[in-house]
């Protein structure tokens, strides 16, 4: 997949099927509309072309709504399209200025002039341009003008689906990754670098890659203990998540804190992706290192069974 970050340098190609949209996720519902435009790009021997916006336009919108959290960051949904097995990428800065595009300017400068597409594939009641006042009638009514086709994900097909962004953040607020694994087709990741810890978890058998914390906007899943899969480099393994506080010992900030099995590797200051596969348990305070390591020697063996499962 070639990514384009400047619309002036978008190539010209033979036949581009076109959709656009935020994509936070790419969940089964973006999906659905992923696996239209490339099919129909195949049909015509042309090339299938995602048009995405970052910031997230609420971001610049409503800066001031702290709540937004998002279900990926923008270098997260370009793996995600790339996976999925798009051709081409333009990613459009969402600023003030860009927001105050008409729907007929998006669609000449951007659409026609730029991109020269042919077909256009869209989700049912999809909105764009200022004020979202464009619309797929107004497409549809005018699109011999525009010089391509318009083609309307039914409503029908995206309401079997039955996902939204809104339910996915909702399922990972309360740690229920299984859910979100299910609207998403694959498992909620997050991927950060390894940082130095104050290295407690050795003293009691359980070493953990300490992460970053995230971009601010990422969404965290709820605190507590996960089963989850961790990707380094090329390879996976197996292992168990605390995202909290750490009150058995009087911890106030957030920590991300992962404990890999079976495994002594120097990675600090590598990037992992840590994918949630399972919660094993909400967050709580254990009188005691002992009592605490006891805890995590019974989350061990149920991760253990549920990644072997």
């Amino acid at each position: 997949m070639e990514v384009i970050r400047d619309i002036a340098a978008f190539p010209r190609l033979s036949y581009p099927v076109v959709t656009s949209g935020t994509f936070d996720g790419v969940h089964i519902g973006h999906q659905k509309i992923l696996r239209r435009v490339i099919k129909r790009a195949k049909q015509n021997k042309g090339q299938s072309v995602v048009i995405t916006f970052w910031p997230h336009p609420r971001l610049v919108l409503f800066p001031e709504d702290n709540k937004l959290k998002l279900l990926s960051t923008i270098e997260e949904r370009i793996e995600a399209l790339r996976s999925f097995g798009i051709d081409y990428l333009l990613i459009i800065p969402f600023t003030k200025e860009f927001s105050r595009t008409s729907s007929r300017s998006f669609i000449t400068d951007i659409l026609v002039k730029a991109i020269n597409t042919k077909l256009l594939v869209i989700g049912y009641d999809h909105r764009f341009g200022k004020n979202r006042e464009g619309s797929f009638e107004h497409l549809k009514a005018r699109s011999q003008q525009y010089g391509f086709e318009v083609e309307e994900i039914p409503r029908q097909d995206i309401d079997d689906v039955g996902v939204s962004s809104t339910k996915i953040r909702k399922a990972l607020e309360i740690g229920d990754v299984e859910t979100a694994h299910n609207y998403l087709g694959r498992y909620y990741s997050l991927t950060s670098l390894v940082e130095e810890g104050d290295k407690i978890g050795r003293t009691i058998g359980f070493p953990t890659a300490n992460l970053a914390l995230p971009a601010p906007h990422k969404l965290i899943p709820a605190n507590g203990v996960y089963a989850v899969w961790v990707k380094i480099g090329g390879e996976r393994f197996p292992g168990m998540m605390n995202i909290g506080s750490r009150p058995t010992v009087e911890g106030k900030e957030l920590r991300l804190e992962v404990h890999i099995l079976n495994f002594d590797r120097d990675i600090y200051g590598q990037q992992i992706t840590v994918e949630f596969v399972q919660q094993l348990r909400r967050e709580q305070k254990f009188n005691g290192l002992d009592a605490l390591k006891a805890q995590l020697v019974t989350d061990r063996d149920q991760a253990v069974h549920i990644l072997e499962g």
